[in-house]
């Protein structure tokens, strides 16, 4: 009889070890399904943050680029305008310009 409870001891053991196997199994079985719905959880978050900077991004870019066009057209049409004043001013102190070179040309000093 001895023997025989010392066989359903060993008994019990293995059928613990075997539930005790089972309890490690599904716990990392289940480990390594919440670290892969992590995983494409993060990877969902990083490509909503990506593609909002992105927009982001393009918007500052469509803005600055409209800007510098409109800069670069005032810029011109400043720069004609300063160009046209110089013109104008030169034409109508030029021939005060050359009477005062040749004076000063045609003028004979000891």
């Amino acid at each position: 009889m001895a023997s025989s409870s010392g066989q359903n001891g060993i008994q019990l053991l293995l059928a613990a070890e075997q539930e005790a196997q089972h309890i490690v199994n599904a716990a990392r079985t289940a480990k390594q399904a919440r670290l892969k719905q992590a995983k494409e959880e993060a990877e969902k978050d990083i490509a909503e943050f990506r593609a909002q900077m992105e927009a982001e991004f393009q918007r500052k870019v469509a803005e600055s680029s409209g800007d510098s066009g409109a800069n670069v057209k005032r810029l011109e049409q400043e720069t004609d305008a300063k160009i046209q004043h110089l013109k104008s001013e030169a034409s109508r102190i030029s021939q005060d310009v050359v009477q005062m070179l040749l004076r000063h040309v045609t003028t004979v000093k000891n």
